[in-house]
């Protein structure tokens, strides 16, 4: 009996008594993709030709700082600026490399800053109608810089007491578009923004090259700028719809109805006739924290963007009008935590977020610390059939070069990334080592890293940027192709 009673006590205490915890899988980390980008399967060898060379500077050690090369079809020229100020054409057989503009030059006061590596002129774009006598945007061009003058109001302003510089945009007006060098008058500031900490600058400006004549889209001017700094977005702007900073802008620069008067709002931006005073008529999309490069798909009329992430994850995003993009409640697909996790609960988890189509972490094997998205383009072409109907797109630093299918689009992750590297002379090699050879030949020191940018040609042309050795590349076919 007593047996009895003693093993229905022991049953009952161990029936009470809480189960060993089962091993919770982590919710945080600093790498959501703990499977590596393939580094051998799939990879694509394109051969390339070193098509021109911008000069170095006087007195400066750094080779030219290539940040943008765009296709000016009305007088069939290339146009390449430099962080530090210049503005060079390139013929189109690029034969020929000679300075358009300085912009930094003292008479035009502009004052560009370009301390460390982020500061300076971020980019440049011609208006549509350039090169075409007797219309609104003749001899128009436009810049965004980082200017060391800091005297002048801004029209868009974080708060807080820090100013470390500000960032202008720029109209300038050639009185004779084909003439070799500029020879307008000085620029007209349409936007100054003040910069709160010295990094996230980046802004590139483009008109849609899809847009028509006469279309709803033709002559309005797009950047992404960013969302002003430090790290984490401490100001919460990207999010903030009565701020300019982290946001997809979009203006018509040859309007008037803007708060300052000097450009337009388009009345098809999402926030243009919500009747919110509290949202800005300039937002086309939000939610950006860094975005470096956008661009079209032309085959379908899609938009994507390259936008930097913290520390953690890169992404190449989808842009539609009104889009939130997530930052800084999400760093790519995970919700953000912090400049050292971020969550793996709940991922792409908010339908009202517009989340990556690819994405790469920063501890990758193949990268560099601190790498950084780079767009890109969708290659609809048949010039280099290897690339044909591919989006193309990499890092920054490390100037690895990354392509998926353009007609079956991820979403998300890393898994379908693969390599293109450069065939040079039948060995495949990254763009890094070949800049690396370059310097020696220079008799420069090797350079550690590349600042990748890519620019568009005629006919679908991909020409490879970098601060290295100041040699713009042209991806071409193989011989017999």
């Amino acid at each position: 009996m007593f047996s009895h009673t003693l093993r229905a006590m022991v049953t009952v205490l161990l029936l009470a008594a809480p189960l060993p915890a089962r091993a919770q899988a982590p919710q945080v980390t600093n790498n959501p993709f703990p499977q590596p980008i393939v580094a051998n399967e799939g990879v694509i060898a394109v051969k390339f030709v070193e098509f021109a060379a911008l000069p170095d500077l006087p007195g400066e050690a750094q080779p030219a700082r290539m940040m943008s090369l765009v296709n000016e079809t009305g007088t069939r020229r290339l146009f390449v600026n430099d962080m530090r100020g210049p503005i060079y054409t390139v013929s189109y057989d690029g034969k020929a490399v000679a300075l358009y503009l300085d912009i930094n030059a003292q008479q035009w006061g502009v004052r560009v800053n370009s301390q460390g590596s982020e500061r300076g002129f971020q980019s440049m774009a011609f208006h549509p109608q350039f090169g075409r006598p007797g219309t609104r945007g003749f001899g128009k061009f436009y810049t965004l810089t980082d200017t060391a003058n800091v005297e002048t109001k801004a029209d868009y302003t974080p708060g807080g007491t820090t100013r470390t510089h500000d960032s202008v945009l720029l109209e300038w007006t050639a009185k004779t578009p084909a003439a070799a060098t500029y020879d307008g008058g000085a620029p007209r500031e349409l936007m100054r923004f003040a910069q709160p900490f010295p990094n996230h600058n980046g802004g590139h400006l483009t008109f849609n090259p899809l847009a028509t004549d006469g279309g709803a889209d033709f002559g309005l001017l797009y950047f992404g700028f960013a969302d002003g700094g430090s790290g984490g977005d401490p100001m919460k702007m990207a999010q903030n719809l009565g701020s300019a900073f982290g946001k997809i802008l979009r203006i018509d620069p040859l309007g008037s109805n803007s708060t300052n008067g000097k450009y337009g709002i388009p009345a098809a931006n999402p926030f243009a006739g919500d009747g919110n005073a509290a949202t800005l008529g300039e937002i086309y999309a939000y939610g950006v924290r860094n975005a470096q490069r956008l661009f079209w798909d032309a085959k379908t009329g899609a938009m994507f963007m390259s936008d930097i992430g913290q520390n953690i994850v890169e992404e190449i995003s989808p842009v539609t009008l009104g889009a939130n993009l997530g930052w800084n409640d999400w760093e790519g697909s995970f919700g953000f935590i912090s400049r050292s996790e971020v969550s793996l609960a709940n991922q792409r988890g908010d339908a009202k977020v517009t989340f990556p189509i690819v994405e790469f972490d920063q501890v990758d094997a193949l990268l560099q610390p601190q790498s950084a998205a780079i767009g890109g383009m969708v290659y609809r072409s048949s010039t280099v059939p290897q690339l044909a109907n591919l989006l193309i797109f990499g890092d920054n630093p490390s100037g690895e070069i990354f392509y998926v299918n353009a007609d079956a689009l991820p979403k998300g992750g890393q898994d379908p990334i693969r390599r293109i590297l450069l065939n040079d002379n039948g060995v495949s090699k990254t763009l890094l080592q070949v800049i690396r050879e370059k310097n020696t030949a220079q008799g420069k020191t090797p350079a550690t890293r590349v600042d990748l940018r890519f620019g568009e040609g005629p006919n679908g042309q991909i020409f490879l940027l970098n601060k290295r050795d100041g040699v713009i590349r042209l991806l071409v076919a193989d011989a017999g192709r």
